[in-house]
C-alpha cells in the first residue's frame, strides 16, 4: 500500500503511481487542509500519484526546499515568491494555480494593545514567521500606511509559535494571515483580536498558490496537471465541508487544532476560487504594484512567474 493509501487490484497494464513530495505553505493548519483531503479522499491516488505531504515553514524557507529538489510541488504565497524572484532569487519557479485570489497578509493584535491603526506599530515589537511574505511585503505596506519601519522591531519565530508569542505578550502584534484570527484568539484565552489587512493598501496582490520548479512544469506538464486537478478537487471539497476537512487534517496531523482549522477554512473561503484561475492582467497589476513600491526590480512579466499553459481557465 502506498503512502497515498492506494489500493485495488493490479494487473499487467497497471502503471505504478508517480511518487512526489508536496510542501504545505505553513505547517499543518486549515489553509493547507485541502492536501490531506485530496489524499484521504483518493483524489491523488485516482490521478496516479503517490504523494508525500511535507510540512512547510514560510515562503523563503519553502523555496529553499524546492530549489534543493526535496519537493516537486508547493503551496506558497505568490506575492512573497515574486518579491524574491524580482530580487533575482528563485527565478526558475512558476505558479500554475491560485489558492487565494487576494493577499491575506495582515497585522493582528489583541484588543487593548493600543494598536488600532498602522501608525501605532511604531515603537512596538512585531512577530512573524522567519523568511515569510509578511516581512518581505512590509516595506511596501509601511510606506503606503505611513509607518516608519525603522521604528518597528521584528521578532522571528516558527509558524506554530506565533499565537503563543502574542498571547504571552512577548510581541505587541503579529504580521500573519488574517485567517489565523480564530487560532490566535483561542491561544489568547478567547480575547478578541484587531485585524489590519495589508490589502487595504495593497489590493491587487495574490495570496497562496500552487507552484513548482520550471523543470517540473515544463519537463512534465502532464504530472503537473494531474497534481493540480487533484489538489483543486481537494480544495473544493474542503471549502464545502470545513468541519470534515478539519477532522481529516487532525487524523493526519494529531497536533493540528480542529477549531482553528475550521476557522481558517471559513475565513479564507471569500478569497478563494476553487477553479484555481490566475488572470494574466491581475498578475500584471500585482507585479506593477510590487515594482512601484520598489519591492522588486523592473523585468518581471506575467509569463516569467506563471505558466499560463497550465493555469485552469474555469
Amino acid at each position: 500500500m502506498s503512502g497515498c493509501g492506494d489500493s485495488g487490484d493490479s494487473g499487467e497494464d497497471s502503471q505504478p503511481a508517480d511518487k512526489i513530495t508536496y510542501l504545505t505553505a505553513f505547517g499543518a493548519v486549515g489553509r493547507d487542509a485541502f492536501a490531506w483531503v485530496a489524499q484521504e479522499k483518493g483524489y491523488f491516488r485516482d490521478a496516479g500519484l503517490d504523494v508525500t505531504i511535507r510540512l512547510g515553514a514560510a515562503t523563503g524557507e519553502n523555496l529553499k526546499v524546492l530549489a534543493a529538489g526535496q519537493a516537486q510541488f508547493a503551496n506558497l504565497d505568490l506575492t512573497g515568491t515574486w518579491i524574491l524572484s524580482g530580487k533575482g532569487q528563485y527565478t526558475d519557479i512558476r505558479a500554475f494555480a491560485a489558492v487565494h485570489q487576494q493577499t491575506l497578509v495582515s497585522i493582528i493584535t489583541l484588543e487593548g494593545s493600543g494598536i488600532t491603526e498602522p501608525k501605532h506599530l511604531e515603537g512596538r515589537k512585531l512577530g512573524a514567521a522567519t523568511g515569510s511574505v509578511n516581512q518581505l511585503l512590509f516595506p511596501g505596506y509601511a510606506k503606503l500606511a505611513g509607518i516608519d519601519e525603522s521604528k518597528v522591531e521584528w521578532v522571528n519565530a516558527p509558524p506554530a509559535q506565533l499565537p503563543t508569542l502574542l498571547a504571552s505578550g512577548r510581541v505587541d502584534a503579529l504580521s500573519t494571515f488574517l485567517i489565523g484570527q480564530r487560532g490566535i484568539e483561542k491561544a489568547a484565552g478567547g480575547k478578541k483580536t484587531v485585524v489590519l489587512p495589508y490589502s487595504e493598501y495593497l489590493p491587487d496582490l495574490f495570496g497562496n498558490g500552487l507552484i513548482a520548479p520550471t523543470s517540473i512544469v515544463e519537463g512534465d506538464p502532464d504530472l503537473t496537471k494531474r497534481f493540480r486537478d487533484a489538489a483543486l478537487k481537494g480544495l473544493q471539497y474542503t471549502l464545502e465541508h470545513p468541519d470534515e476537512a478539519a477532522q481529516i487534517l487532525k487524523k493526519a496531523q494529531p497536533a493540528a487544532d480542529v477549531t482553528a482549522a475550521v476557522g481558517e477554512i471559513t475565513l479564507m473561503a471569500p478569497y478563494v476560487k476553487a477553479s484555481g484561475v490566475i488572470e494574466r492582467d491581475r498578475v500584471a497589476k500585482a507585479l506593477a504594484t510590487l515594482e512601484g513600491e520598489a519591492l522588486i526590480k523592473p523585468g518581471l512579466t506575467p509569463d516569467t512567474v506563471v505558466d499560463f499553459d497550465l493555469v485552469p481557465t474555469g
